[in-house]
């Protein structure tokens, strides 16, 4: 049980649950580099992945249906993301705890994994029941050891990913370098654009007032 013991720990943290509810949330709800609602069918392709990528078990079937009822659920959870402070964010939590969630109870799933806690109804609920209550317990957890939102919108106007905070430092903005970087290229260049009308309009003043000059 060890071993076993030491898996779960790394794959199903609290901190690896969260990620996971924003790797499924953007995979569900559409980027800017995506139709904001994909087709269910390749959609249940792109969970899939998500869901294997954060350990779950073979075999991992999503039908359509299930999708879409996944794709809702990821709706609900963006209102924690979007948040603008910890108040907000625990108000968000709090309606979807009454609202959407059971009681909270702990299960090892038959055995097959250490005693850990769930808010959906039973081991085999629904996916988007699993998805909703998992998730909501995750973001809860770091809410209330961080003291802070959980996680964020993507600054960038070109992106609808979400993201999680964690760690110290300052707060993130973007949900990736790549995002960041894209928006710092974006400002430079406003900047410069601004910067070249400035001068060419100081230029076209100057020759004015110097035509000017000659002809009195």
């Amino acid at each position: 049980m060890a071993a076993l013991t030491d898996d779960w720990s790394t794959r199903h943290s609290v901190l690896a649950n969260a990620r996971r509810t924003a790797a499924l949330i953007n995979a569900l709800s559409g980027t800017g580099e995506r139709e904001p609602q994909p087709k269910p069918a390749a959609e249940a392709v792109a969970v899939a992945e998500v869901l294997r990528e954060y350990g779950e078990s073979e075999p991992v079937e999503l039908a359509p249906d299930d999708v879409v009822r996944m794709r809702v659920a990821a709706l609900l959870l963006r209102e924690v993301f979007a948040a603008e402070d910890v108040d907000a964010a625990a108000a968000a939590l709090n309606r979807l705890l009454a609202e959407q969630t059971g009681p909270l109870r702990l299960t090892s799933h038959g055995g097959s994994a250490p005693w850990h806690p769930h808010l959906d109804s039973h081991d085999d609920a629904p996916w988007d029941e699993w998805f909703l209550t998992s998730s909501c317990l995750a973001l809860t957890v770091l809410l209330w050891d961080h003291q802070r939102p959980p996680g964020g919108l993507c600054a960038s106007p070109a992106c609808r990913n979400v993201y999680i905070t964690s760690g110290p430092g300052p707060a993130r903005r973007y949900c990736s370098r790549r995002c960041a970087t894209r928006e710092r290229v974006a400002a430079h260049r406003r900047g410069q654009r601004a910067t070249d009308t400035k001068s060419h309009s100081h230029s076209d003043s100057g020759s004015g007032s110097g035509s000017g000059s000659g002809n009195s």
